[in-house]
């Protein structure tokens, strides 16, 4: 498991253009088109839809995706070049003497043989379907668990590495809650007819690739009862997504053996699997629930277990088998998100080959894709956000000077990445064979875990990456205490060394900013400058900003995101946080960069107002409604609309930029302005 972190929201990659983009040398996608203003929306009452209406019009949403804006224009991009380097990696994997860029362009190939796939049928994952039909014993289906663990496969819960809450600087093993298809608890405990068609559905689907991998129609549906009843014990035990949100309500470290005493389930024998036979402690998020699962593990038939099982391997795997499963599969993800269409192999080929080898990957991508030019411009503008948070930080009058000193040797203490790793990972132990696909993917799964859990014990990794270079999004750690902008990310119509400051501060400034504020956020601001969780605050200064959020908290919960389905703005109290502070700063960091420069209007449109249109650029996304649901149930950051709308309606200096006045939709009243610096 990663070390926590709050990222951007991404969108699913885009569809095919005509044509590659070239690189960020070249002339780049401007920052704000001037088409995508639709005045029928009045900037004052909708600035969302004022600034990326006509764009919206233009571009209704591919059938193969779930949700369409800013982040897919980037990623098609991306996606392009990344296609480009893959294709001359799978030509040259028999020549090329650089064993990364060989291992590349063998993994990527060995997806695009389709051929083999459908040759293969069920065979590649036959041998671990027969080793859970052997299970005859609780503790062989243990281990079994463990063992699927080991491989990637997961089931029944999470397990891996994090920085210690309590000592950032070890590493250490952490459990998580989890083990359900579905994407939340939720969807197993609600019982609206929308919950109730969709686990029926769900039911269903599993029905069908069990049959598929060889059950008559009775077996499979027997089976698929069995699957959605254990999920549903387990989903009755997990603490919710609004819970977790808690670091203090998520760490329980213990002793092997008192963990074992709690749970009912043998951490010793499992932690001896997974190669950490020698560790004394674990932590893990949610003891009601491991204390559920020791209990399912003890109490629940052999054949549920075995059901569950093979499920947990058939869904993991579905994508990588032949065109029946790959149609299933995707049924399973257009019920959840609405896609209409299966992507193209390529395209599913380059994810799965970026998450299995990213950093050989992006060490290709950022050769072309991201210059020394860029990475100074971005440095100047992190350095420019930093400053006026500092400042904003120093003026706060609610703040005693004991917290406030606190908060500015935080801030001053945050790392920051930019680009690209310094060190790309090696990828020597990875084994990339032509036998198949899905044997490919298993071994790159087991790989990442072998290398994940190797940090137990250790001093945390502060050279690791979350995230690989060629990625659409940035994020922040808790746990390092730093911000991490992968160079997929500085890319038009974010980022561009030639735009303006309206435009990079607009665009990823906002993002910075965003990124920064997570360190002052309800949740980050409960980890001190080391990463450790600790209460740095005075209780006075804990309850005024306490009495901050819970004017963001409120606002929030009023939007209306489809039908009465409002946002959950306590889940998504973090991301509208770091969203209101971010632009706020990021707009005072504009000012200040023009401040002896030329105000000049573009197309009709002041800096001020360019700023702001583009900020509204980079947060256009469009939801296909079954996307919206699951994004409100599960997600922590508020759909685009509102995340434009949201913030800039805090603002004075927005209200002022287009002339809005008290009353108008992007004007909230004084006494319900959201402003935590």
């Amino acid at each position: 498991m990663p070390m926590p972190i709050r990222r951007a929201l991404v969108p699913f990659l885009a569809i095919v253009l005509a044509a590659p983009l070239g690189a960020q040398s070249a002339v780049p996608m401007p920052a704000f088109d001037p088409s995508s203003i639709d005045r029928k929306f009045g900037a004052c009452q909708d600035f969302f839809m004022f600034a990326n209406n006509g764009w919206i019009e233009r571009n209704p949403i591919p059938p193969a995706f779930s949700s369409w804006g800013a982040f897919n224009e980037l990623t098609e991009r991306n996606t392009l070049v990344l296609k480009g380097i893959l294709d001359r990696a799978a030509e040259q994997a028999a020549t090329t003497s650089d064993a990364s860029a060989r291992k590349l362009g063998a993994f990527y190939a060995s997806c695009m043989d389709s051929t083999a796939a459908e040759r293969a049928g069920i065979e590649p994952i036959a041998d671990e379907l027969r080793r859970i039909d052997a299970i005859a014993d609780r503790t062989e289906l243990r281990d079994e668990l463990a063992r699927m663990h080991s491989l990637g496969y997961g089931g029944a819960f999470g397990f891996g590495s994090t920085a210690d809450p309590r000592d950032a600087r070890l590493a250490i093993a952490y459990a998580t809650q989890g083990g359900l298809g579905l994407p939340d608890r939720d969807y197993y405990l609600r019982t609206d007819a929308d919950a109730l068609s969709m686990r029926t559905r769900y039911q269903a689907s599993i029905a069908r690739m069990f049959e598929l991998a060889g059950d008559s129609a009775s077996v499979a549906a027997t089976r698929a009862a069995r699957v959605l009843d254990l999920e549903t014990t387990l989903a009755k035990a997990q603490l919710s997504r609004v819970a977790l949100r808690d670091p203090g309500a998520r760490y329980h470290h213990m002793t092997v053996a008192e963990a074992s005493a709690a749970t009912g389930f043998d951490w010793a024998r499992y932690l001896g699997t997974m190669g950490l036979g020698e560790l004394q402690s674990v932590t893990i998020n949610a003891p009601p629930f491991f204390t559920a699962l020791g209990s399912a593990l003890a109490t629940r038939s052999l054949d549920d277990w075995k059901a569950y099982l093979r499920w947990t391997v058939l869904w993991r795997s579905a994508s990588q088998l032949s065109t029946p499963f790959v149609e299933e599969s995707f049924r399973l993800a257009s019920m959840l998100t609405g896609t209409r269409a299966q992507q193209p192999r390529w395209r599913r080929c380059l994810v799965a080959t970026d998450l299995s080898l990213g950093d050989a990957l992006g060490r290709e991508y950022v050769k072309t894709e991201f210059t020394p030019a860029a990475k100074a411009k971005m440095l100047e503008i992190v350095r420019s956000l930093r400053d006026v948070l500092h400042d904003r930080i120093t003026r706060a009058d609610w703040m005693s000077d004991r917290t406030r000193e606190h908060a500015l040797a935080k801030l001053a203490s945050f790392n920051q990445k930019i680009g690209y790793p310094e060190h790309w990972q090696d990828y020597a132990e990875l084994e990339v064979l032509s036998d198949s696909y899905a044997a490919n993917m298993r071994r790159a799964r087991a790989h990442q875990i072998r290398r994940d859990l190797a940090h137990v014990g250790k001093p945390v990794d502060r050279d690791q990456w979350l995230m690989t270079a060629p990625t659409v999004n940035a994020y922040y750690s808790a746990a390092l205490n730093e911000v991490v902008f992968p160079a997929g990310r500085l890319q038009p119509p974010f980022f561009s060394v030639t735009y303006d400051d309206p435009a990079n501060y607009g665009g990823i400034g906002a993002t910075i900013g965003h990124e920064l504020s997570h360190g002052f956020d309800d949740s980050g601001r409960k980890y001190d400058a080391g990463g450790n969780v600790r209460d740095w605050w005075t209780p006075e200064d804990a309850r005024r900003y306490g009495e901050r959020a819970g004017i963001v908290e409120r606002q929030y919960g009023s939007y209306v995101v489809i039908d009465t389905l409002r946002i959950n703005g306590r889940l998504t109290l973090g991301e509208n946080i770091a969203d209101v502070v971010g632009v706020s700063i990021a707009y005072e960091a504009m000012q200040r960069a023009m401040r002896g420069k030329p105000q000049t209007t573009i197309d009709g449109f002041t800096p001020a107002q360019r700023f702001f249109l583009a900020y509204a650029r980079a947060r256009l996304t469009v939801l296909r409604p079954e996307a919206a649901r699951m994004m409100v149930a599960t997600d922590p950051h508020s759909p685009g609309r509102f995340r434009v709308n949201g913030p800039l309606s805090n603002m004075p200096e927005f209200a002022r930029a287009f002339g809005c006045k008290d009353g108008d939709a992007m004007v909230r009243p004084e006494g319900a302005r959201a402003r935590i610096w």
